[in-house]
């Protein structure tokens, strides 16, 4: 089980959103490389990255944010926003990021996907973002008509890395994990699972654990670290206490 600690950028600022609503971000870290910092002396082994303005506007928008990420640490980075092409998915790969997350792309250009995965192995991941089991893209602004298990089916064995499985309805507001659908998604497909959204305390990181057996290999949290509701500390020791 890994834990990532997510670092949401939005105008070169580390903030967290409630329910991805952009309007609702609360500003935590003025400083995303000194955030990076900070979560690799807490002993992080990945940090999860998304640039939201880049979501919405569909191409990489806090690339210097991002920089400053990737200088202020050697910890792997999963970056996600914006990403839609060939191209840029080349470019950050070549940045030094370890792992791409393609999540509009994968709904409107799968094929894309595919060519990334055969000529990237193990370096691209899927956002699946759900609200009421259906996919949203766009930054969450648009609601698609497809199941999340469904965009999960057209992956497999393609060479797709991880997906990244984040209920929205949850996201920002720590009330917990929607292991429910987390589960029923990783049961549907023999990707490894990264949970999100809505990560409020350590019986969420518990339920993680237990959702191993079923392919659930990972957990993004945002909010609850960063308003001290969990500490790194308490948050890493879920993945080997008994």
């Amino acid at each position: 089980m890994i834990i990532y600690p997510a670092i949401d950028l939005k105008d070169g600022k580390c903030v967290r959103l409630y329910k991805g609503d952009l309007s609702k971000d609360i500003v935590y870290n003025d400083d995303p490389g000194a955030q990076a910092m900070d979560w690799a002396r807490a002993g992080f082994s990945w940090l999860h990255v998304v640039d939201l303005n880049g979501a919405i506007e569909g191409k990489p928008v806090n690339r210097e944010a991002v920089r400053a990420i990737l200088e202020a640490s050697d910890l792997p980075v999963q970056l996600g926003g914006g990403i839609r092409d060939m191209g840029q998915i080349e470019d950050w790969l070549s940045e030094g990021i370890s792992r791409v997350i393609l999540g509009t792309t994968a709904v409107q250009n799968p094929d894309l996907v595919k060519e990334a995965c055969n000529k990237f192995p193990n370096q691209i991941a899927v956002g699946i973002d759900s609200r009421k089991g259906k996919v949203a893209v766009q930054g969450w602004v648009e609601e698609s008509d497809m199941q999340s298990f469904e965009l999960a089916r057209m992956f497999e064995d393609v060479g797709v890395a991880a997906i990244i499985h984040t209920d929205i309805e949850r996201d920002g507001t720590g009330e917990g994990l929607n292991m429910v659908s987390t589960i029923a998604l990783a049961q549907n497909t023999a990707i490894p699972v990264i949970a999100s959204g809505g990560v409020g305390s350590l019986e969420d990181l518990r339920l993680v654990r237990e959702a191993e057996q079923y392919g659930v290999q990972g957990v993004v949290i945002g909010k609850a670290l960063y308003d001290g509701r969990l500490s790194a500390y308490d948050a890493l020791s879920t993945i080997t206490d008994s």
